[in-house]
Parts: structure tokens; C-alpha cells; sequence
């Protein structure tokens, strides 16, 4: 009976031992101090205390493991390392948000931009999707808000906004203008210069534009009126 117990013991450690060899193959393992290199995962629009207003214990923080802003934005006034060409894209925008500087940007400010048919179409494209409900698809300030009634009077880019220079668009974009928006946090500045490129398509009326061998911007010149074209001779 003392052999029988004494065997079925070590049956019972050898099985253990036996079943403790075998190992997830997902599993690290044994981890030594994890939280130096796993972190937690973080939600995009989840305040983990840094919003005063909400009643979050200390508890609740330490479980979260965070006490810091999750969604992190680039520091002021830096500049991410770019191509060369890209650099017009990423410097800080100069004018601020007010009366002086937007006068100051139609005199200044100046696409850094080529019309090439890569611009041109990527700003009609992004002018579909983000400014056609209110300007309308030709830039006649008859989208669908103007249409059902919530704003009135937008302006047409081929009326009344015709000789709006460049660099007020580009503001305007930016910062917003009357009831219109600020974009800025929604498309990159080569994005709003993008857009500029084809919002002067249709300050002259064009909606369909033409490109030559180079996949460059065909201007068409204005029409001579009759005053240009008459020649007096003596």
C-alpha cells in the first residue's frame, strides 16, 4: 500500500511536470516588469483625466495607467522633416486670424503651387466632397444647404467673387469667413492650395479643365472685345 501511494505521487508530479513543459506558442513567456514594454491602449476620444470638468478618481486614472493627453498634436511651430519640394506645405502659416491679415493675404500671399493636372483634379476632388454642399458643384453658391433653405446668399465664384485673390481664399480656408468654417484642421495646407487651383477654374467659369502634353494647365486667354480687335487706319 506505502509503494502503491508513493508511485501514484510521482505519477501525479510527473504528469504536472510533463503538462507545465507545454506552452502557448502565443505566450512571451515569463515577462519581467511588462509595463516597460507593453503599453496600454489608447482611446482616440477617451479622457483619461485630464478633463477637469469630468469626475475622474485617481483610481480610475491608475487603471487607465494614463494622466496625459492621449491624442497628441505636433509642438507650435514645428516643422516635420519633408522633401524639399514639400517645404511650402508645412511652414507655419504667417497670417493670423484677423481683419488686417486677411486684407494683408490677398496682397501676400501666394500659391507656392503648380496648376498640373495632378493638382488641379486632386482640388476638384476635394472641392466635391468638402465645399459643394454649400458653394454648389460649379461654385454658383447653390448647394444643398442654399438649396433646403439654411443659408442664404453665398456667393457665386464666377459673380460676385470673381477677383477674389488667391491668398484670401487660401485664408479663408484656413480660418473660416462669415458663416463658413475653419478647414484648417481638416485639410493639410497642400490640400487648401489644392483647392484654391480649382476655385480659380471657376472664377472664370471652367468646370471641365484642359491640360497640354505636360499635364500642364491649358489657360485660355479672354476674349478680345471688339474695342481690342478694331484697328484704325489712317
Amino acid at each position: 500500500m506505502k509503494h502503491t501511494t508513493t508511485f501514484f505521487g510521482i505519477a501525479c508530479v510527473a504528469v504536472f511536470a510533463l503538462s507545465s513543459c507545454k506552452q502557448d506558442p502565443n505566450s512571451p513567456g515569463v515577462e519581467y516588469m511588462p509595463d516597460m514594454y507593453r503599453s496600454p491602449a489608447l482611446e482616440a476620444y477617451v479622457d483619461y483625466g485630464t478633463n477637469k470638468t469630468m469626475d475622474w478618481t485617481q483610481d480610475m486614472k491608475d487603471a487607465a495607467g494614463l494622466v496625459a493627453v492621449q491624442s497628441r498634436v505636433p509642438a507650435a511651430n514645428t516643422i516635420p522633416y519633408v522633401k524639399a519640394e514639400m517645404m511650402p506645405y508645412v511652414m507655419p502659416y504667417a497670417m493670423n486670424n484677423t481683419p488686417e491679415d486677411y486684407e494683408r493675404a490677398g496682397l501676400e500671399v501666394k500659391s507656392p503651387m503648380k496648376a498640373t493636372k495632378k493638382n488641379v483634379l486632386r482640388g476638384k476632388e476635394i472641392y466635391t466632397y468638402m465645399c459643394t454642399h454649400c458653394h454648389g458643384e460649379n461654385g454658383g453658391g447653390n448647394g444643398a444647404i442654399s438649396k433646403n433653405g439654411h443659408i442664404q446668399g453665398i456667393p457665386d465664384y464666377a459673380g460676385k467673387l470673381k477677383d477674389l485673390p488667391e491668398g484670401k481664399i487660401f485664408h479663408s480656408i484656413t480660418y473660416g469667413k462669415g458663416l463658413m468654417g475653419q478647414h484648417a484642421s481638416q485639410l493639410t495646407q497642400l490640400e487648401r492650395w489644392q483647392i484654391v487651383e480649382y476655385v480659380k477654374l471657376l472664377q472664370q467659369g471652367i468646370t471641365e479643365p484642359e491640360f497640354d502634353a505636360n499635364d500642364m494647365l491649358v489657360t485660355k486667354a479672354a476674349a478680345a472685345s471688339p474695342a481690342d480687335t478694331t484697328k484704325t487706319t489712317k
